[in-house]
């Protein structure tokens, strides 16, 4: 939890939270993925400063447990002094013990932010779907958080101006609009309309410029003319190729070694291999998105 000091921009950590979408994809299934069409609204998480603080936060963390659909999980919400935002025990279940910091207290409209993540940690578990490494799950976390739709409150939640800041989660301000953003493109929810905090929302328009390039990338049809004419130059000369421009190519299996283009799907990010043979229409086997390709 940045709390006055400096907080962290750009796409530091984009290549782990695009492994995150495809695993949350390949652990769900397309049609669970898709049952969480609707986010968190705003309503069911308000914390209002003359609710009572412990039966508001368990409150809120019903309401998010229920967003997740784990109805026999248990939250019980403790405060303390603390280092981090949060923190949740993550035993056998059902009941999981929430401590957050004592600072939401008084910053009690950002309770339902902290609950977010550490709701999700609980969701992870139960899915036993992890990262190797302790920094990689705040990540996916953060990712699923947002993907799922409760992360916007984390965003929401980030505040900066002169003097103060607050930023809440792992994801850096901009990587937390990229998530949202590819989940408002899947289901057309403008997450925009729910910030109260005008810093989110300018995140969340850097995040969103992102995400639509993604479907902007050849050999994607969608591609701008620059795109294009560097793929036609690159598809001639193959061992020219550069990674950063998202597409590699290859040779096709059999003694005739087709060329082959791969490149990330815009929804799940999964890589898809297709020939170089001109227009196709290819379907993504993971999340389904029917893609028009120009290879």
């Amino acid at each position: 939890m940045a709390n006055g000091g400096p907080v962290e921009h750009g796409h530091p950590h984009l290549e782990t939270v695009r492994a995150a979408v495809t695993a949350l994809y390949r652990r769900l299934s397309y049609d669970t993925v898709r049952t969480f069409s609707a986010s968190v609204p705003p309503a069911d998480v308000a914390f209002c400063d003359t609710d009572d603080l412990h039966l508001g936060a368990q409150r809120v963390a019903r309401e998010i447990v229920r967003h997740f659909r784990l109805p026999d999980a248990r939250l019980v919400v403790g405060f303390r002094e603390m280092t981090h935002a949060a923190n949740v025990e993550l035993a056998a279940g059902p009941e999981y013990f929430v401590e957050l910091n004592d600072r939401f207290r008084t910053h009690r409209r950002d309770i339902g932010a902290a609950l977010a993540h550490e709701v999700t940690h609980v969701y992870l578990h139960r899915l036993d779907l992890a990262f190797p490494t302790t920094a990689e799950n705040e990540i996916l976390t953060d990712t699923v958080a947002a993907y799922l739709g409760a992360g916007w409150l984390l965003l929401d939640a980030y505040r900066e101006d002169g003097v103060s800041s607050q930023k809440l989660g792992y994801l850096t301000p901009e990587e937390f609009g990229y998530v949202l953003a590819k989940r408002a493109l899947l289901f057309g929810e403008d997450p925009a309309v729910w910030f109260t905090s005008p810093q989110a929302y300018a995140a969340y328009v850097k995040g969103r410029e992102m995400a639509l390039r993604d479907g902007q990338q050849p050999p994607l049809t969608g591609a701008g003319w620059a795109g294009r004419r560097r793929y036609a130059r690159d598809r001639r000369h193959p061992s020219g190729s550069r990674p950063a421009a998202g597409y590699a190519f290859s040779a096709g299996p059999g003694p005739d070694g087709d060329l082959r283009v791969s490149f990330p799907c815009p929804t799940c990010l999964q890589r898809i291999r297709l020939p170089v043979k001109g227009r196709v229409r290819a379907r993504c086997g993971l999340c389904r998105t029917v893609l028009e390709c120009d290879t």
